[in-house]
């Protein structure tokens, strides 16, 4: 039935379902940390607000964060991020807002990341702390075309 409905039901929706009726249940087991949907849903939040505050134009259609109806502008942000939990939060984040997400490969650099992010016309790059410098939010590090 669910895939029947029309318009579908999207991955964010599902999403956010879950956090609902199940904010406890684990989500996520990376390393030796679990995490709940209650736990992504505060770290995506969280990105979601630092990036509409960087990036976006605050004219948004959206109640922001955890709204999910997005910005009236499209900001196309790129990752570039391990296989870690961060990539979940980042995915949920710029989904919530309603921006795409180009998918960098972690192994870029030098021309080939500045082709990859030229051509997505991204406008900000999300990468790990280790990458350049420290700071962001839950471990993600925004890096912003000024």
């Amino acid at each position: 039935r669910r895939f029947n409905r029309r318009p579908p039901l999207t991955l964010l929706e599902v999403f956010r379902g879950h956090v609902d009726r199940w904010p406890l249940r684990p989500l996520l087991l990376f390393q030796e940390d679990l995490y709940t949907y209650g736990d992504a849903e505060r770290f995506s939040n969280r990105l979601a607000r630092v990036l509409r505050r960087r990036l976006g134009d605050g004219a948004g259609a959206g109640a922001g964060a955890g709204g999910g109806d997005g910005d009236s502008r499209r900001v196309t942000v790129a990752v570039l991020l391990p296989n870690q939990p961060n990539y979940v939060w980042s995915w949920l984040a710029l989904a919530k807002l309603g921006w795409p997400m180009a998918c960098v490969n972690y192994n870029a650099r030098g021309r080939a990341l500045t082709h990859a992010l030229r051509s997505a016309g991204a406008v900000g790059l999300l990468v790990s702390p280790g990458e350049w410098g420290n700071g962001g939010c839950g471990g993600v590090y925004a890096c912003v075309k000024g």
